[in-house]
């Protein structure tokens, strides 16, 4: 017999410990997709500016996790000088998943296996609510930026490209 889902995932767990109020966005993931982000955008009727992507990056040899919207791009070069670094390239897959107890495309900067450096690019701050993954594919939480930021303790930076 199948179980069904209750949506809890270490993000929500996370989440719901810190009494931070979230909302669960299901959808139906397409593995074919070739943007995880960009499908769940679509797939939940959001503008891509306000769901963002989590990404592992090593900065100076140190992992590190940017959050930046699914519109855009990471700029390497203003993480690193974000966390006070000199260089910054990213993670390997495989290294994300470790580090992180998520696999890709379902990887959430909430709930990690271990507690990284993270920058949430700024962009973030101007929306009411914004949506990052929930801990799996096919699933994204919505949440106020200042809460997102809190959570991971995080800083703000601008570390997206357009």
């Amino acid at each position: 017999m199948a179980r069904k889902s209750t949506g809890a995932t270490p993000a929500t767990v996370a989440l719901t410990r810190a009494g931070i109020a979230f909302t669960l966005h299901p959808y139906e993931h397409d593995p074919r997709a070739e943007s995880f982000g960009l499908e769940a955008a679509a797939a939940l009727g959001l503008d891509p500016a306000q769901v963002f992507k989590t990404l592992l990056a090593e900065v100076d040899g140190t992992l590190a996790v940017a959050v930046v919207p699914v519109s855009g791009q990471l700029d390497l070069k203003a993480l690193a000088r974000a966390l006070g670094g000199s260089r910054a390239t990213m993670a390997a897959p495989a290294a994300a998943e470790r580090a992180t107890g998520y696999v890709v495309g379902g990887i959430s900067p909430i709930g990690q296996r271990r507690a990284h450096p993270t920058v949430v690019d700024e962009s973030a701050l101007e929306h009411p609510v914004v949506y990052v993954s929930g801990g799996r594919r096919g699933l994204d939480l919505g949440l106020a930026p200042d809460d997102l930021v809190r959570v991971t303790d995080a800083v703000t930076a601008p570390i997206g490209r357009r």
